[in-house]
Order: structure tokens, then sequence, then C-alpha cells
């Protein structure tokens, strides 16, 4: 509690004339000074968002800062302070890549896939996988180093190379499509900067290519996007990272 205090009147003298002079309490002022303080403190912080794994970690809205590249200097979800990263984001004005999510596990990465679609109970055994394509095997190749199963047709997939991964992705995708010409029109995996999630569920699709979520790989020649969504060049070429999803 701030007590004003009153001051004893005082004498100023001018060339040898006398006045009278009392000094005002300055308690407003104090008061308000004291609030910017407080105001400054409290604004120092970063607030956290609902299911941003970078801050929770939850991989949902954009994160910004972190090296965006991928490299050394960028923090994880997991771990998003290290080496001086600020979170498992990218900053704001990084490329697309660079601005989507940075795992750093696996435990990470299903967590905020869990912010989307059910993904709480991990499995690391293929035999509870319900997901897509399970005919490829995702070995060194795939440039893959882990894989979890969240059941209910959604697989995760770590890797330590994302070109080396979208290269094999292309490769098995022209192959399939000789047999199939329309295959992974719609896309194929949806990507982070170290790992990808492969579902069949469209509205799990739909839901983690919003903004501040995933990106779509999208390999197919034909593949077009209506104006106003991503599209933008992956780390092979022919294959684009895009946020347009057709169901139907």
């Amino acid at each position: 509690m701030t007590t004003g205090l009153k001051s004893r009147p005082f004498k100023v003298i001018y060339a040898g004339t006398h006045e009278t002079m009392r000094i005002t309490p300055l308690l407003t002022t104090a008061t308000a000074v004291t609030a910017l303080l407080v105001l400054t403190a409290c604004g120092s912080g970063d607030s956290g968002a609902a299911g941003n794994i970078g801050q929770i970690g939850g991989l949902s809205g954009g994160a910004a800062g972190g090296g965006g590249d991928g490299g050394p200097m960028e923090g994880t979800l997991e771990n998003p302070t290290k080496n001086g990263g600020v979170n498992g984001g990218a900053p704001k004005d990084g490329t697309p890549f660079q601005r989507l999510p940075k795992a750093g596990t696996m435990a990470a990465a299903a967590r905020f896939i869990n912010g989307y679609t059910r993904c709480s109970s991990l499995s690391m055994e293929p035999t509870d996988d319900e997901s897509p394509d399970t005919e490829t095997k995702y070995d060194g190749k795939w440039s893959v180093t882990e894989q979890g199963f969240c059941g209910h047709g959604t697989r995760i997939l770590m890797y330590k190379d994302a070109k080396k991964f979208q290269a094999a992705y292309k490769a098995d995708l022209e192959q399939k499509m000789k047999e199939s010409p329309n295959r992974g029109l719609r896309g194929g995996f949806l990507i982070g900067q170290d790992f990808a999630v492969l579902t069949d569920s469209g509205s799990a699709i739909a839901s983690m290519s919003k903004p501040g979520g995933l990106l779509i790989l999208n390999c197919h020649p034909k593949f077009t996007a209506p104006s106003g969504y991503v599209k933008a060049n992956a780390q092979v070429k022919g294959c684009v990272l895009t946020d347009y999803f057709n169901d139907n």
C-alpha cells in the first residue's frame, strides 16, 4: 500500500525576496511508473498455443523461432530450446518446408498428431497398424529411422534426410502409377521437417494440413491446386508441398 507523505513548506529566495513553496507528492507519477513496469514484465513471456507441441508440445498452430532449416541451431518439439532454438517451428519468413514442425522424437510427433486425430496409444508393432500401403518397406533408402503406429489407420515415420525420403516416395509412386495412373493424385504423406504421417482418414488429412500443421507431399505430374492454396517446391524436383486436399 503506497502512502503519500506531505512535505514541510520551505522558502526560496530570489534576489532578496522570500517565497514559500510546497513540494507536491508524486504519488500519481509513481503509480503510473509501477504499472508500466508490471505490464512490461508480463508482456515479456510467450503464451502457449493450444495443441502446439512446440509450446506443449502439440503439433498445431504455427510457431516462430528456431533456425528454420532443420539444422543444428533449431529447437524441436521434444526439446524446444535445443541449441538455442525457440520451439519446434521455424521463422515466419522461412520457406514452407522450414515452417513445418520438427518433432525430434517419436513421442513428440505422436503428441502432435494426437492433437488432430487419435494417437494416444502409440505402438511400435506393425501388426497393430491399420494404415494403407502396408506392402511398402520403409527401409534405409527412405532414410527412415523409426516407425510408430497409432492404429485407426495412421502411421508415423521418423526420418533423417527429408530429401532422401521424398525421392524414395517419388520413385515408389512412379512404379505404382504404371498399374494405377491416378495413384497418389490426391497426395501421399503429410510432411514435417523430420517426420511423416501416412493415414487413410480424409478428415485427419484435412485437419493436419491446416495452417500451423503439416503439408501434403504430392509427386503426381497431373496435380493442380486452386489459387490461394500452398503449392511450394519440395526438396525433390517434380514434387510439391501443399495444403490442398480433395477428399472426393
